[in-house]
């Protein structure tokens, strides 16, 4: 098995998340290396399309979706439990597995529970139609 098979949803990895924000002003590059929640592995012949949200110890505001990530699930994942992290879920980067120029092949760090993610995942599929999508696959 390899590291692309364990990149499935709920699983934590590090990657160069680009933000709509730094998109928008023209860059191409996410900025640093950082902790990325998978949210839909999506199979397709060309190799499966994967959403990732990021991960982020910067207090989101108050009309932005996101999900404060619990102690538990900190320790579960790996992620510092002496930080106050979040998941933002009103972007979001798409990629595609085995054509990415920034997806390694390596293990996740860890992975979110179903219950506390799949809520999460239920609320981000009812919106996602309105949400800001930086396709990194081009």
């Amino acid at each position: 098995m390899s590291g692309y098979d364990e990149i499935q949803t709920a699983a934590i990895i590090r990657y160069p998340y680009l933000w709509s924000r730094e998109t928008g002003k023209g860059e191409t590059e996410g900025r640093k290396d950082r902790p990325v929640a998978v949210g839909v592995r999506i199979p397709r012949a060309d190799g499966d399309l994967v959403l990732f949200f990021p991960i982020t110890t910067k207090q989101p505001r108050p009309n932005q979706f996101a999900v404060e990530i619990p102690a538990i699930e900190k320790r579960r994942t790996g992620l510092d439990v002496d930080l106050r992290l979040w998941i933002i879920l009103d972007e979001f980067n798409s990629d595609i597995i085995g054509r990415s120029f920034y997806l390694e092949p390596e293990p996740p760090i860890g992975r979110f529970s179903k219950a506390f993610f799949l809520p999460i995942l239920r609320e981000f599929l009812a919106r996602r139609k309105s949400l800001a999508e930086v396709n990194r696959s081009r």
